[in-house]
């Protein structure tokens, strides 16, 4: 798994990145395809590396202490997942 990158002002923290990742998520997507555009035009990386990075953030103590509702509601809907397979 991919670990987040910190900033170099702040090494305890998140990265400017990590939190645009999770300022995506906080968003609602009205449709099919209007978050992997976004996610391509205000991140400039791929869907893939964008939920790689998520996935990452999710197990960072760091973003739960930055975005815990996010990062709790994300973690509810993973776990689910896994107990569906």
């Amino acid at each position: 798994m991919t670990a987040p990158t910190h900033g170099p002002d702040d090494p305890d923290g998140l990265s400017d990145r990590d939190r645009a990742v999770l300022a995506v998520e906080r968003q609602s997507w009205s449709g099919p395809g209007a978050k992997e555009r976004a996610i391509r035009e205000r991140l400039g990386i791929s869907p893939t590396r964008y939920y790689q990075l998520l996935n990452a953030l999710l197990d960072d103590r760091r973003a739960l202490e930055e975005d815990p509702v996010t990062v709790n509601r994300l973690r509810r809907v993973r776990d689910a997942r896994r107990e569906r397979r």
